[in-house]
């Protein structure tokens, strides 16, 4: 009803126009650097414990799995975020 007013009715004072962008903003690959390099902590964190090599013994059995196959998967994944948040950085 009021969106095409360019004047507010009660002061008379010109209303500015507000242009709302459709694209998210850019924030140069931080988010995805952040996360990558939280993955790779997690997957340090893993490894350490799962992989006794610390003197804390976990209370249940972690399966080999997990330290041959998963631990690695979750650094790699958290490095290949890193590069990708390093490229977006280099592009904006």
């Amino acid at each position: 009803m009021f969106a095409h007013l360019t004047r507010c009715p009660h002061c008379r004072e010109d209303i500015p126009k507000v242009q709302l962008s459709s694209r998210p903003p850019r924030t140069g690959g931080r988010l995805e650097v952040r996360r990558g390099l939280l993955y790779m902590l997690l997957a340090g964190v893993i490894q350490y414990f799962a992989g006794g090599y610390s003197s804390f013994t976990l209370p249940i059995s972690v399966h080999p799995l997990i330290t041959s196959y998963l631990a690695p998967l979750v650094f790699l994944s958290g490095l290949g975020l890193l590069i990708y948040g390093f490229y977006l950085r280099a592009r904006s």
